[in-house]
């Protein structure tokens, strides 16, 4: 297919695969874990979007979804229909923003610093085998805790690892947060090897699910079918919510190779 027929796709209401959108989680769904989309990729995307809307949802900012699915010349908003970073808080229709939403604005400064402050305090009171920097990164859409610090070398991050596997430093600082915070309405979710995000209950990949209801507001549009790839659509993973929603058919991935496998197969590409 020619770049210029791939740029030109039928208006939303137009698709022949009428009422279905596909979403796709990135990392390890549609690339490589924190490396860039393949070209094959792209192009059975582009052949898909002929078909029905598609959209990714991540919990990366835009910026880090820019390097992984665009280029220095191709936006990634072009690449879409529907971009929702850091799982919709922030959300792209068709290349237009839509209205956002963030964790300050949600949970006020007073409780932001209440819940900071403790876990700073938390932190210096714990006994490691290293301790690097920036212990709390705030996002727009979460806060994520490091005992051990965010700037800490793979090799500090697999000592601390194997440490906290035998300690549950991790474990034990979220359950203390419950606990000081029960009503606070937060979320902890505990990945990767050193740290834990902290985001409202709610705000995990289906928030994005309120954007893609809203269609039918916006041009008719009603998507009765929602499909959802994703590769951690395992209970704890940060797929699980969106994947084994009522509202969508979930499709667990291995990887980018087969989400294209599933792809071709589900919609004769």
């Amino acid at each position: 297919m020619s770049t210029e027929a791939a740029s030109v796709y039928p208006a939303l209401q137009d698709r022949p695969v009428q009422g279905t959108i596909c979403l796709f989680d990135v990392d390890g769904t549609l690339t490589p874990a924190r490396r860039s989309v393949a070209p094959e990729m792209l192009e059975l995307l582009s052949q898909l979007r002929h078909k029905c809307a598609i959209g990714f949802v991540g919990g990366s900012d835009l910026v880090k979804q820019q390097e992984q699915l665009g280029t220095p010349s191709i936006n990634v908003t072009s690449l879409f229909d529907f971009c929702f970073a850091e799982n919709g808080l922030t959300a792209i229709r068709l290349g237009k923003t839509l209205s956002s939403n963030s964790f300050i604005q949600w949970l006020g400064e007073d409780k932001y610093q209440n819940l900071v402050n403790f876990c700073l305090k938390y932190i210096a009171d714990v006994k490691l085998p290293k301790k690097r920097g920036t212990f709390v990164e705030f996002r727009n859409g979460m806060v994520n805790i490091s005992p051990v610090g965010r700037s800490a070398s793979v090799d500090e991050r697999n000592e601390f690892e194997a440490y906290d596997k035998e300690h549950n430093i991790r474990k034990t600082l979220v359950e203390a947060l419950k606990k000081e915070f029960p009503d606070y309405g937060l979320t902890y979710s505990i990945g990767g090897q050193i740290s834990f995000d902290v985001f409202p209950t709610g705000w995990d990949k289906t928030y994005c699910l309120q954007h893609v209801e809203a269609e039918k507001e916006i041009s008719g549009v009603k998507y009765k079918t929602i499909h959802f790839f994703g590769d951690k659509s395992f209970a704890g993973g940060n797929d699980y919510e969106i994947y084994s929603d009522p509202r969508t058919i979930g499709h667990a991935v291995t990887g980018p190779e087969d989400t294209m496998k599933q792809l071709r197969e589900i919609f004769q590409l």
